[in-house]
């Protein structure tokens, strides 16, 4: 807790610093040499109060049965209460909060150190960046629903201003209000969820053993209820369907160091408001069977569900883009449905006494939920690295970049075989347990069970299909081949001083893999503390968590094979061609030698096969004629995917909010005598009721 409080401290008296400096600069526009040095000042005390707190993250305790460390502070109002506490679920949360966190405060110091002053404000761009990490880093521990939907507010307030970065463009102004009108719709669901907490219980503290007795008088009915505002809440800022379509605008929009931050870290607080309602209403493991017996099955399947339906619409909207940022803003959905999928898993397990499923949907979704915030990070600074060289992030307008920026090219492979879920690399290790969860239900009590459990894994297995398909198309395009357009042709490789804080999360990505057992224990704890699990399941998953332990040691195993066969054989050829001259020579194409970027694989080429069997869900509109005739006529075909559920529910929705919101304009005319028989007509229509 010391570690903890310490980076909180830090990031607190930053934020304030870096606010006065913003005010300042707003007053008197600052010089050149000024705006270095709130650059410098503000990532430098970001970075600091990160690893701090990583380091105090890092040094456990993991164990479940650990008592957890509290702070009660001083709290000047006079409800609630200013209620830390740091547990192991927290904990395995708050290593992407900071860990992503001093890497993009390092790549974001680097992508600024050339902004204008004249254009950007870069002390008020710290200064939100400090209130983010300070959001998330209280939202992780606050044991109080006051400060909770305090903490939760400055978390979903301060990403509007980070995303309004380069706030000239309309694009990016409508990006950021939509990502505002989204968070807020969830924190509607959230107040909702809290005020019925507090109206059950009588209490704002969150601890599931003073909550109990008043929910155990509430009932089931009202406590699923209360679980239900909660997914709802806490699902809008993950970005499950169909609440996701922030994500795809935002995340293009924003600067890729925030990006990255939004995707790989805060979307997981998400996750964490779900799993702590599980215990708040559920009971958390070791306790009296659950506060309402137990969690009921429907449940599981409802997250089950809901996870299986964003993994699959974000996958498949995530093969119709052509923006390398918002393809890779649909793969965070599809990342977050797989970990609510095995956040179901879970749950039935936990439900239905089955240990296996219990204790693997659990640790599957919290270690790939920290895989995630590794390899997706990465892949967002490779994106900025390649919109910073090239200049536009369009895949149909860039190619052969691998030869021009090697370093990045590696880096950004890397990431997408991690993404792909291949061995012997950090996803894989996530999605291999989820897949064991799943797979249990071959033995699970009832057909009912059995049948959704392996209906599930199947459908996890065309995602994961869909996901290397998605990944083999974002490489190929953007690296490999011939440059397409001039962007490409122009571009120029990054230096290393301004590419090296991405090897971070890529070392992050290969030591998931090679350190498998490391990485699945340090989750085990947090998994069984966040499970409702009570009496004999608890020891089944104790005994489960042994027993699984040598399949991460095998997946180990191999990939230090892999590793070792792949650094020979590098050895082996560098070796044999030591002295001999070396030609670059065209690819040998059956004796054609004509070759051009025009006969490459476009955008198109790869969305078009799989458009005629998704095409509901990816929803792609083709533009223009396709050649046809004997003697064909110059032709174009394009494609676009718009998302269905903003253009088609969304954006009417709120249309016609606006809409209503006008027409009673016209009760604002400015005649008071109207104005005074509006409040009688209130209070006699109040009287009534009261009589009645």
């Amino acid at each position: 807790m010391t570690f903890y409080l310490a980076s909180v401290a830090i990031l607190l008296l930053a934020a304030l610093t870096m606010g006065v400096w913003a005010i300042a600069f707003t007053l008197t526009p600052p010089k050149r040499r000024q705006n270095r040095r709130s650059n410098l000042c503000g990532s430098t005390a970001a970075a600091l109060a990160c690893l701090i707190g990583f380091a105090g993250m890092a040094a456990g305790p993991w164990d479940f049965a650990s008592l957890p460390e509290t702070a009660n502070l001083a709290w000047g109002l006079p409800f609630g209460g200013f209620a830390l506490l740091l547990d192991p679920v927290s904990r395995i949360f708050l290593l992407p909060v900071f860990g992503l966190g001093f890497v993009c405060a390092l790549s974001g110091s680097i992508a600024l150190r050339h902004e204008r002053a004249s254009e950007h404000n870069i002390a008020a761009h710290w200064f939100f960046y400090l209130l983010l990490l300070l959001g998330m880093a209280l939202v992780a521990c606050a044991a109080d629903a006051i400060l909770f939907l305090l903490a939760w507010e400055i978390m979903s307030l301060s990403p509007f201003f980070l995303i309004d970065f380069n706030d000239r463009d309309s694009t990016v102004r409508d990006a950021s209000w939509t990502y505002l009108v989204a968070a807020h719709l969830g924190a509607v669901f959230l107040l909702a969820f809290f005020v019925g907490l507090w109206q059950a219980t009588g209490i704002t503290s969150l601890n599931p053993a003073a909550l109990a007795p008043g929910l155990a008088d509430a009932g089931t009915g009202v406590v699923s209820l209360l679980f239900i505002l909660a997914v709802a809440g806490f699902g809008a800022k993950a970005g499950i369907a169909p609440m996701h379509v922030w994500l795809p605008d935002a995340h293009p929009a924003a600067p890729s160091h925030i990006s990255a931050l939004l995707s790989g870290a805060m979307i997981n607080l998400g996750l964490y408001g779900v799993i702590r309602t599980i215990s708040l209403l559920a009971g958390p493991a070791g306790s009296i069977p659950g506060i309402i017996g137990a969690a009921p099955a429907w449940w599981g399947w409802l997250l089950l569900l809901i996870g299986l339906c964003t993994a699959l619409v974000g996958i498949l909207k995530a093969l119709a883009q052509g923006n390398l940022k918002r393809m890779l803003a649909y793969s965070s959905v599809e990342n977050m449905g797989l970990m609510f999928t095995a956040l179901g898993c879970g749950l039935l397990g936990a439900s239905c006494g089955d240990a296996w499923a219990a204790f693997l949907g659990f640790s599957g979704a919290l270690l790939h939920m920290l895989n995630h915030a590794g390899f997706k990070g990465l892949l967002f600074l490779c994106a900025g690295e390649v919109l910073h060289s090239a200049g536009t992030l369009r895949m149909e307008l860039l190619g052969g970049l691998q030869k021009r920026m090697p370093l990045t090219g590696c880096l950004f492979a890397l990431g997408a075989f991690s993404i792909a879920c291949l061995p012997p690399f950090s996803g894989f290790t996530g999605e291999f347990a989820i897949f064991v969860g799943l797979a249990n239900g071959a033995s699970a009590q009832g057909v009912e069970q059995q049948l959704g459990l392996l209906l599930s894994l199947g459908l996890l297995a065309l995602v994961s299909g869909l996901a290397c398909a998605l990944y083999v198309k974002a490489y190929g395009m953007v690296f490999l081949g011939r440059p397409r357009t001039g962007f490409a042709a122009n571009a120029h490789a990054p230096g290393l001083a301004a590419i090296w804080p991405l090897l971070i999360p890529a070392a992050a990505c290969v030591a998931g893999g090679l350190l498998a057992p490391l990485f699945f224990r340090i989750v085990s704890g947090p998994a069984l503390g966040a499970a409702p699990l009570a009496g004999e399941l608890l020891d089944e998953c104790l005994v489960a968590a042994t027993a699984i332990l040598p399949s991460f040691w095998h997946i180990a195993l191999l990939g230090w094979l892999v590793a070792i066969a792949v650094t020979g054989l590098w050895l082996a050829r560098k070796r044999l061609l030591a002295g001999r001259s070396v030609r670059i020579c065209e690819t040998w194409g059956c004796g054609y030698q004509a070759s051009s970027a025009r006969i490459q694989y476009s955008e198109g080429s790869f969305s078009e096969p799989l458009a005629r069997l998704f095409n509901p869900v990816m929803g792609i509109v083709r533009h223009g004629e396709p050649v046809s005739g004997v003697f064909p006529k110059p032709s174009s075909l394009g494609l676009s995917a718009p998302d269905r559920v903003k253009d088609l529910l969304l954006t009417p929705l709120f249309e016609g909010i606006e809409w209503l919101c006008n027409a009673c304009k016209i009760i604002q005319h400015g005649k008071i005598n109207l104005y005074i028989l509006y409040i009688i007509a209130t209070v006699v229509c109040l009287l009534i009721w009261g009589l009645k």
